[in-house]
């Protein structure tokens, strides 16, 4: 194993250029699993896809479904809350007055305001999969979205993973679960530029020269052990490793995750989420995080996923979403125009939303508690029938009056914008049996 030291940095306001990388273990999520052995498995699979892309942006914690995309304006003062609704670009549709930029931006996304299906469960697991951490548990636990497509479609570019999660470990663990890889195993767990033995990649005062004579050194190191290998596995590594130094040595992931080669009035257009406020045991507000998910499907990757603010507002419900609100309105907004300008929103879908939402009633503390009964969703771009809402809760938020959404209805609609039929394809588990990645069709409104 290789080692280049550095700095580390928080990826916040992206990676360092200065800091750790062990070659041959490129820390892919949890595992550690080995960037060779991710190239190997894209290899067995042999598929590949157009670049179809989704950014998946998690509110962990549960936000307020009355408190930002359907105001409930005829409810009593105990329930009703303190926003006003605006009025959105499309005729008829208001949304939360914290979200003036999401408003004029209205006839290029989609609120979906009766999501059910969820639980009471603090964990990403459902928003990243459409299913619960005990399903298929025995066998390893479904896979992701990011995963499964990785198994179905691979890389769109050897040099770039097909999966990334942004997502930043929080105290709370659940919340920063990027997307598990199941019963497909730790070879399509998210790629994590932060993540254990990988927080950089910059070869620092290491040349290329250098670099091959330590690839030769390990090989010399490993001929008693390949010299008694008769299965000819060994030999065929030696490809995958070098596909994996073409990733180290490849400038596309690296000029992905750099920030400081972004216009500057760009990164200004985003900001950067600060100061972070309501953090607690959840994620911060890293606006910039919406940049570096364009740059990253720009590189190629097919998914990212991220994890923005902690909206478990048991208490100042409503300074939170005030805070929380107007940073995620500014950088939302931004990433819809920064897409539709670069002629890839038809392409990459956007979609916002949490575990579940809260309580009608507020409490004594001015916040309001889980409420799994349902909750909401905000999407935007890919190729969809946008400048809709889509459903509606009774008159005082505690249930869906119209057009019930199942979350797998939503997990299904993504899969169908990255070009995958979810009523045709499976995957075999590890008993062989063959599993469909939902239980639910795409939203008929939506394509």
């Amino acid at each position: 194993m290789l080692d280049f030291l550095g700095r580390p940095t928080s990826l916040c306001s992206g990676p360092s250029r200065r800091a750790f990388l062990s070659v041959g273990a490129l820390g892919f999520g949890m595992g550690g699993f080995s960037l060779a052995n991710l190239l190997r498995a894209d290899e067995q699979a042999g598929r590949k896809n157009s670049h179809k892309g989704l950014i998946n942006i998690f509110l962990g914690g549960g936000p307020p479904h009355q408190d930002m995309w359907e105001i409930k304006t005829e409810a009593p003062a105990e329930i009703r809350g303190e926003f006003s609704p605006i009025a959105t670009n499309v005729p008829g549709i208001q949304i939360c007055e914290v979200f003036p930029k999401l408003a004029a931006r209205m006839d290029k996304s989609v609120v979906i305001r009766s999501v059910v299906g969820c639980k009471d469960r603090h964990e990403s697991h459902q928003c990243m999969s459409g299913w619960f951490p005990d399903d298929l548990r025995a066998l390893g636990g479904r896979p992701s979205i990011g995963s499964a497509v990785s198994k179905l479609q691979g890389p769109v570019d050897a040099a770039v993973p097909p999966f990334v999660g942004l997502a930043q470990k929080t105290q709370h663990l659940p919340w920063s679960n990027s997307g598990e890889a199941g019963f497909l195993g730790a070879a399509y767990t998210a790629f994590k530029p932060d993540g254990p033995g990988m927080e950089n990649m910059k070869l620092n005062s290491i040349s290329m020269d250098r670099l091959r004579d330590r690839r030769r050194l390990l090989t010399s190191l490993d001929t008693m052990r390949r010299d008694i290998d008769t299965s000819g596995i060994m030999a065929g590594m030696d490809a995958f490793e070098q596909r994996a130094l073409d990733v180290l040595t490849s400038s596309k992931l690296l000029d992905a995750l750099d920030l400081s080669k972004e216009d500057p009035k760009t990164l200004e257009r985003y900001g950067d989420g600060k100061p972070y406020k309501y953090q607690y045991d959840g994620a911060p507000t890293c606006n910039d995080h919406l940049l570096l998910a364009r740059r990253l499907i720009e590189a190629g990757v097919r998914v990212v996923s991220l994890s923005y603010g902690r909206w478990d507002s048991h208490g100042k419900n409503f300074d939170l979403v005030r805070d929380h609100g107007s940073k995620l309105d500014q950088c939302l907004s931004a990433l819809i125009d920064d897409l539709h300008d670069r002629g890839m929103l038809d392409d990459v879908t956007v979609i916002v939303w949490g575990e579940f939402g809260r309580t009608p009633k507020i409490n004594n503390e001015g916040g309001r508690d889980h409420w799994a009964q349902v909750s909401s969703a905000f999407l935007a771009g890919g190729g969809m029938r946008t400048g809709q809402a889509i459903g509606a809760t009774n008159r005082l938020g505690e249930y869906a009056s119209l057009r019930p959404v199942h979350m797998q209805e939503i997990i299904a609609t993504l899969y169908h914008n990255l070009g995958i039929n979810t009523a045709a394809t499976t995957i075999a588990d590890p008993t062989g049996r063959p599993q469909f990645l939902v239980e639910h069709e795409p939203i008929k409104e939506l394509i």
